[in-house]
């Protein structure tokens, strides 16, 4: 592997194993002392030094291809910031969360003996990644500890009790449960990590530069524009009813518990049909299971566990989690409310087709190990978001107002975190108050937006799914000037999932190479 992009996947160690199929990882934990991220990150900073002083006589050294260059400089530059001048493992336990996620081992991506083993040397290595985690975790808010400490609870579903150092691997994540309830009980009540390091948060793996307050202007015209799409769906739905009586029907009605996957199946069998009759894109092969979630992953209601591109192609996986039996009847209905017949439309086509499904069997075919190993989430959750209301405009379920509601409920729920996430960590909004906001500007319940609010706390860049979809949008708008009468959305999707699933910064190399 080029040493520069080993030395990046060495501070990604979880991440790199399950989204990109690195299973040379697999069994290991990601060293998460101070110590550790410290010689990391200076692995990094040598090999780049290196690189960028390499001639012919280095070829292994040498990146060939500017974009590719950029592609992997954002993601050294987003390590090196996130890990050095912001101290993730340091201040956010998500990271150690990761750390112990087992998941991946149920992937059929390789012999079950094999990923058995691997399992039991990772689950081996929970007592010494708790110890990391414990005595890393010394810059912790409060808040951000309340967050997750049900996260770090739920991990004790995914042991497997039968494995050996199942029961020392128990205590540990105890452990690590006590230390976040310690956190949450002690920790500074301060949460926002300033207008300066969100915009380099956001930016710097992104290879482009962030105007928070643009984009917060931004956001609040697309919240006007998301609305007069639902209120248009609503009137067509239930003409001279208000639009939040309309949106509480549209709300009640979903599936029962038993009927979720069922209809998950129907709905990804449609837009798979769909997509492909359209030509939105030319690679969607491969199939897509429907089922239900392991134990580890029932804290998501819907989830896409693709094949990744370093394993060989195996059946990817749509993930439902209906609510539980042993629920009181209220939570029950609450859970299965987000899997209402509107959203769940939005939301199939968002994991599935033309969405993640359809862009992991891209990212299969994408040239070189930078595109096919590191992935800006901004462009990944960017395209799954942008072709919600894509096909909107290509007309799926056009005699279905339900599906356009569904569309401006999502997409609602989006940019609420962008506006959240950029209040919040620029002190400007509460927990509390970014609660409400979820609750009017996207018709959440109060629980849900709860969870919502509480995510933008440890999560600052969670607003990355609008973002992203409007830089797909603008470089759309720049693809159709500079192809004039050759432009297709074909053309433009294929020329853009050709980079993998880059930083955003680079989307204009689609445009010049198209």
């Amino acid at each position: 592997m080029q040493s520069r992009l080993r030395a990046v996947l060495d501070l990604m160690i979880p991440t790199a194993r399950e989204e990109a199929g690195r299973h040379e990882y697999d069994g290991q934990i990601q060293d998460l002392s101070d110590e550790g991220v410290q010689r990391a990150l200076h692995a990094i900073e040598l090999s780049s030094t290196a690189s960028s002083a390499a001639t012919p006589t280095a070829p292994d050294d040498l990146l060939r291809d500017p974009h590719d260059d950029a592609h992997l400089a954002a993601f050294e530059q987003g390590a090196l910031l996130e890990y050095g001048a912001l101290a993730a493992h340091r201040t956010n336990p998500l990271v150690h969360l990761f750390n112990l996620e087992l998941t991946c081992y149920e992937r059929d991506y390789a012999p079950k003996i094999e990923r058995d083993q691997a399992l039991t040397r990772h689950l081996g290595r929970w007592p010494d990644a708790v110890d990391m985690a414990v005595k890393a975790l010394d810059q912790v808010a409060a808040p951000v500890a309340a967050s997750l400490v049900e996260a770090a609870r739920g991990l004790a579903l995914g042991i497997p009790h039968e494995l050996p150092g199942a029961p020392e691997a128990a205590i540990a994540q105890q452990r690590f449960v006590q230390h976040l309830e310690q956190c949450a009980a002690t920790g500074s009540p301060e949460t926002a990590i300033g207008e300066s390091a969100l915009a380099q948060l956001m930016g710097v793996s992104n290879a482009t530069e962030v105007d928070i307050n643009a984009l917060a202007s931004q956001a609040d015209q697309e919240k006007l524009r998301l609305l007069a799409l639902l209120g248009d769906a609503c009137h067509q739905l239930r003409p001279g009813t208000p639009v939040t009586d309309v949106v509480a029907e549209l709300i009640a009605d979903h599936p029962d518990a038993d009927g979720v996957i069922d209809e998950a199946k129907t709905l990804t069998d449609d837009v798979i049909a769909f997509t492909t009759a359209r030509g939105l894109v030319s690679h969607l092969d491969g199939e897509c299971v429907v089922g239900l979630s392991p134990p580890s992953r029932r804290w998501a209601t819907a989830m896409l566990s693709w094949a990744a591109p370093g394993e060989r192609d195996t059946p990817t996986r749509y993930d439902i989690t209906p609510p539980e039996p042993s629920w009181p009847v209220d939570e029950q209905t609450e859970w299965l409310s987000m899997f209402n017949r509107a959203s769940m439309m939005a939301i199939t086509v968002h994991e599935v087709a033309p969405g993640h499904f359809a862009h992991s069997r891209a990212l299969r075919r994408a040239p070189g190990d930078i595109r096919r190993t590191l992935y800006s989430n901004a462009f990944a959750e960017g395209w799954a978001h942008y072709t919600e209301e894509m096909l909107l405009e290509e007309g799926y379920r056009a005699d279905d107002p339900r599906y356009a509601a569904g569309v401006a409920l999502e997409a609602l729920c989006r940019v609420t975190r962008l506006s959240c996430a950029i209040g919040l960590h620029t002190g400007q909004l509460t927990v509390a108050e970014a609660t409400k906001r979820f609750q009017s500007d996207a018709f959440l319940s109060e629980a849900a937006a709860r969870s919502e609010a509480q995510r933008g706390t440890f999560d600052p860049t969670y607003g990355i799914y609008t973002w992203g979809k409007w830089e797909i949008l603008r470089t759309r708008e720049e693809a159709k000037q500079a192809w004039g009468s050759n432009f297709s959305l074909r053309r433009f999707h294929d020329a853009l999932l050709e980079l993998g699933s880059p930083p955003i910064g680079l989307l204009s190399t689609a445009v010049s190479r198209g």
